[in-house]
């Protein structure tokens, strides 16, 4: 079996260098392009012998992020498969890279073997998550049924305020109501709907969970 070729896209160096250190030395991978931004990907690409077959990148990169550079990757190379290897769980960016063409989803605490195996899978046509990702996506498809604790009206009104795109600060005003009541409410709200994150809360009233 030819080794899986790899580039990685990581800005900081020691975590770029010993993913490239180890898959280096394994038998069944090769680094073959190891940058610290999208820019130098794209800059670099086309001058290696051969285009990766897989990429592991960030999400939080210098200049263009992660996401946005996987649906570039996508569409000037669709044959390549890339993995996210991040330090983000939240739905929302687990979700837009899954949209963007990702192909798979790791947690950068995942330990290095398994970041090895998650290549070899979908080197061989599979996709990989990791397993605290993965229960995620079934979330979001299958949600948790609602304990029906209804919102109070202060609720449904933070919850409106946050989906209208309205910081802690202009709610608290708007409500006439401190910032510390106003997280207090959110604590709660998140409590209820099983989530945590305000994207999450938002998602949630967009497809009427509410």
């Amino acid at each position: 079996m030819n080794k899986v070729k790899l580039a990685i896209i990581e800005d900081i160096d020691d975590i770029r260098l010993d993913l490239k250190d180890f898959f280096d030395q394994e038998a069944e991978t090769e680094c073959v392009l190891a940058v610290s931004s999208m820019e130098a990907f794209f800059a670099q690409i086309d001058t290696i012998a051969a285009p990766p077959d897989i990429i592991l990148s960030d999400i939080g990169l210098p200049g263009m992020n992660g996401i946005e550079g996987v649906k570039n990757i996508k569409t000037l190379l669709p044959d390549i498969d890339v993995i996210m290897l991040t330090v983000f769980n939240d739905s929302d960016r687990i979700f837009r890279s899954l949209c963007a063409g990702a192909c798979g989803y790791i947690l950068k605490s995942t330990d290095l073997s398994e970041i090895k195996k998650a290549l070899l899978d979908v080197r061989a046509g599979g996709s990989y998550m990791t397993p605290s990702i993965a229960r995620k996506v079934v979330e979001y498809f299958f949600p948790a049924k609602s304990n029906n604790e209804p919102f109070s009206p202060v609720e449904m009104q933070i919850i409106q305020g946050l989906t209208d795109g309205l910081s802690y600060k202009m709610i608290a005003a708007k409500l006439s109501i401190t910032i510390d009541s106003v997280r207090f409410h959110i604590k709660n709200i998140y409590r209820k709907l099983h989530v945590n994150s305000k994207g999450e809360v938002i998602r949630k009233m967009l497809k009427g969970e509410v």
